[in-house]
């Protein structure tokens, strides 16, 4: 083999997986779980799903091995597990708790320390107002980096679209109850139209980025006031329910309804943003949760979670799985070409230095 084959079968060997690489996928069997909640705790280095029927949280490494981190009997019977989120700072696991119809209206904000797994505290959620009948829902969970919790209530009327706040020391109040949050008309015959304020993320630069479902906007939410405005987008995320954002900035967020994982970025910190890639899901299995893990890879959870609320007991497996950008990928691989022929050349630039070496040698020698 000469030295021009060696080189590029090297040089592919380093690149091609990267081109060719399969998704990640991680099935996993937890008996009538139907996990709502998706995270990833970077320190242990696995995924953290909750539950609508057990009461508890547990971990799922890469290759699916399932261990339950929180079990916790001190709950209302039946209460879920919907949003969670990993407070990485101070080393503590969030989760909100809901009691859907016809139990008894709960909603709460649990913190567990993830090193003792035990209970931090549990803060009850002040109703504001709403009544017994238009129960209010704990649905999603975000935090900032002083320890803050902010959850959003998704009952999706003029009562309900606020987010609540929860300190580090585990004290409750309503944070945002901005007008903006009901300007936008709602189609009440459409499928989930009584679902408002979803999925929530907190953005390190001091405000919050909160979804609607029965809307399909986007709302940047100052942290310090709770003011909000609406993100102008290209395009409505319809029926949105679970967001993250990965440390380049994109935000993904996911609907269970349209099966979509939507690609979306701003210039602007988010007065106005543009989805520039939706990749299909499989509508099916219900994915209503996405997070970011190693290697700021995007996942969503397949758990099913219609399912548990109609009340099936008979699902056993579940999914996690890596989805991709198809347009991030095309870039990806026109870059890994564009390295590849610049190596060739250099390459054969340097081959033929090294001809021009020997027959100066050579001239010289003789």
């Amino acid at each position: 083999m000469s030295l021009l084959s060696l080189f590029i079968f090297f040089l592919f060997v380093g690149v091609v997986p990267s081109i060719a690489g399969k998704y990640h996928v991680i099935h996993f069997l937890s008996p009538n779980l139907y996990p709502e909640g998706l995270a990833y705790d970077p320190s242990a280095q696995h995924f953290i799903v909750g539950s609508l029927r057990n009461r508890s949280i547990h971990a799922v490494s890469d290759a699916g091995v399932v261990e339950t981190l929180i079990s916790d009997l001190s709950l209302p019977p039946n209460a879920s597990f919907l949003g969670l989120a990993v407070d990485s700072v101070n080393n503590r696991l969030l989760a909100t708790i809901h009691s859907f119809a016809p139990l008894p209206p709960y909603n709460a904000l649990a913190a567990y320390d993830l090193r003792t797994r035990q209970r931090l505290f549990l803060s009850l959620l002040p109703d504001g107002d709403v009544t017994a009948t238009d129960r209010a829902v704990a649905n999603a969970v975000t935090v900032d980096f002083k320890g803050n919790a902010y959850v959003t209530n998704s009952l999706g009327n003029s009562e309900g679209n606020f987010i609540w706040k929860v300190n580090a020391q585990g004290e409750a109040s309503i944070f945002s109850r901005s007008p903006i949050f009901n300007h936008h008309p709602v189609d009440r015959n459409a499928p989930y139209s009584y679902c408002g304020l979803n999925g929530i993320a907190y953005v390190s630069k001091g405000y919050l980025l909160v979804v609607q479902s029965n809307t399909g906007k986007m709302f940047k939410v100052d942290v310090e006031d709770g003011t909000a405005r609406t993100v102008l987008l290209n395009e409505d995320l319809d029926v949105a329910d679970g967001i993250a954002i990965r440390r380049d900035g994109v935000v993904l967020v996911v609907t269970p309804v349209k099966a979509k994982l939507w690609f979306l970025k701003s210039d602007d910190s988010w007065g106005e943003g543009v989805i520039y890639d939706k990749t299909d899901l499989d509508a099916e299995r219900f994915p209503t949760s996405v997070t970011v893990g190693r290697e700021d890879r995007a996942y969503v959870i397949y758990g099913r979670a219609i399912e548990g609320i109609m009340g099936n007991e008979e699902r056993e497996w579940f999914d996690i799985e890596e989805v991709k950008s198809e347009r991030e990928s095309k870039e990806d691989n026109v870059w890994i070409f564009v390295l590849l022929g610049l190596g060739l050349a250099y390459f054969l630039f340097w081959r033929f230095q090294m001809k021009q070496l020997v027959k100066n040698i050579d001239k010289k020698t003789n």
